[in-house]
């Protein structure tokens, strides 16, 4: 599981992007296609490979004046799913 400390990054050959002919965000691996939802993009727009866990709830909560507690469950869900998937690498 996720910690706050930790500093997600795509995982080599994993490109996130929008796509104009479905005109959303997706998550291209090889192999595999993921269309995230609304809130996994916007967790996925904040990962760098720099910026911690920390930084990006940080960033949301601020964001979207929601509730630090919700946010940092929320993208910590969202990272160990896709870490489970072979997208994301904690």
């Amino acid at each position: 599981m996720g910690a706050v400390s930790d500093v997600p990054a795509f995982r080599r050959g994993v490109k996130f992007r929008f796509d104009s002919v479905r005109d959303s965000w997706v998550l291209l691996a090889p192999e595999k296609l993921f269309m995230p939802d609304d809130i996994a993009v916007e967790i996925l727009k904040l990962v760098d490979g720099e910026r911690a866990i920390k930084a990006i709830v940080d960033d949301l909560a601020t964001r979207f004046d929601a509730p630090r507690g919700e946010i940092e469950a929320d993208v910590i869900a969202t990272l160990d799913d896709l870490s489970a998937r072979g997208a994301i690498q904690l």
